[in-house]
């Protein structure tokens, strides 16, 4: 099998796996227990945050562990509006968000408040002067992803970030496409608020954190015991955490050896390779401005649901946009905010390359996907393709 999907998730690292086990077996002790295996988890936890801390430039007083970066992005979002609700109603926020930004965006405006949702050029990119153009007197909050899980544009975060605070506005990204991918400090990016997610740069499912600001205030979305500074209550997930701990480790060690270059020369090559084999073929993205191991691309005149499943005949795994809506048979709503038309959204795939992949996979893609394009255009009932 070949696996170019590391965008819906990624092979847990074995390193990961190993420093978790500890913690799943004897070390199963309740990190708020005062006897020794409580009082190790205790530190265990502690240990990891400021592991986190360190990799994205914060503090270990500013994480906040979750389950997931969909239960962070709804922490940050719904947890900023309603402590600041009485300063404001409005929120900015972009039309190429990530579900779980759209649907918190959503429950906010079932809530009362108001959502502005700035588009993003024909490349991807959400410019700062439309942010600043969706301000209000009463904005409160301002979000934008800080990668497009669909495209893998990097948006131009700490340059919105610093007039999110020249207005005295919080702002919140969601980096869970890109931590653990490019490196990232919270400081550079003018952020109040980051979302993460372990399972996107190989540590396990089921674990996320988010970073607060230090004076940044969040009212709390789960009440219990107190866990996580009153920020986010329930018992926690020790053995996720060490492993969220570990797979930082892994991703700086990756980084120290040049594996984002490796990665954008895999992904540059096969771009040229589906460019000369593949006729009518448009690439969605900004040309400079993308994840190193991103590729999404439409495919005139055909389903690129089509082209996913004989992909998967093959043995080759790829996916039409985002994992988190791909039971769903709408067009994406990033590509048709880009200006992209329905066919094209409809025809989209995206490859999203990892630590194991080489580029004898990607000459042995080339091989099998142009054959599989003209396959399916023979049956089009449109004859130029």
């Amino acid at each position: 099998m070949i696996y170019l999907d590391h965008a819906a998730t990624t092979p847990i690292d074995a390193r990961v796996l190993d420093a978790m086990l500890p913690w799943l077996k004897e070390g199963y002790g309740h990190p708020f227990s005062l006897y020794v295996i409580g009082r190790e988890a205790r530190h265990a936890v502690e240990r990891a945050r400021e592991r986190l801390a360190a990799f994205i430039g914060a503090r270990a007083t500013e994480i906040v562990f979750t389950s997931s970066g969909t239960e962070s992005c709804n922490l940050a979002l719904k947890g900023a509006a309603e402590h600041l609700r009485r300063k404001g109603h409005h929120i900015v926020s972009t039309a190429i968000e990530h579900q779980a930004a759209l649907k918190a965006c959503e429950a906010l405006e079932r809530r009362g408040f108001e959502v502005t949702r700035v588009k993003p050029d024909e490349d991807g990119l959400v410019h700062p002067d439309a942010v600043r153009a969706a301000i209000r007197p009463d904005t409160i909050l301002i979000n934008v992803m800080h990668a497009n899980n669909e495209t893998g544009v990097i948006q131009p975060i700490a340059e919105i970030g610093a007039m999110a605070r020249e207005h005295g506005i919080v702002f919140h990204t969601d980096a869970a496409m890109s931590v653990g991918w490019i490196p990232i400090d919270v400081e550079k990016l003018n952020v109040d608020l980051l979302s993460l997610s372990a399972h996107k740069f190989y540590g396990p499912k089921g674990i996320g954190a988010l970073y607060v600001r230090r004076g940044c205030r969040l009212q709390a979305l789960i009440d219990g015991g107190g866990q996580e500074r009153n920020r986010r209550s329930g018992t926690e997930n020790v053995a996720g955490i060490v492993g969220l701990a570990q797979a930082c480790e892994c991703a700086e060690e990756a980084f120290r050896r040049g594996e984002p270059e490796r990665l954008r020369t895999m992904r540059d090559a096969l771009e040229r390779g589906i460019r000369e084999r593949v006729p009518n073929v448009l690439i969605n993205g900004h040309p400079t401005r993308r994840l190193p191991h991103c590729l999404n691309l439409s495919v005139m005149g055909i389903e690129g649901e089509a082209v996913m499943l004989e992909l998967d005949r093959a043995g080759i795994c790829v996916s039409t946009g985002s994992a988190c809506s791909s039971g769903s048979l709408d067009p994406s709503h990033v590509l048709l905010s880009m200006g992209r038309s329905i066919p094209l959204a409809r025809g989209s795939l995206r490859f999203t390359f990892g630590r194991d992949n080489t580029l004898g996979e990607v000459e042995q893609v080339l091989d099998v996907l142009p054959r599989i394009v003209a396959q399916l255009r023979a049956l089009s009932p449109v004859s130029e393709w």
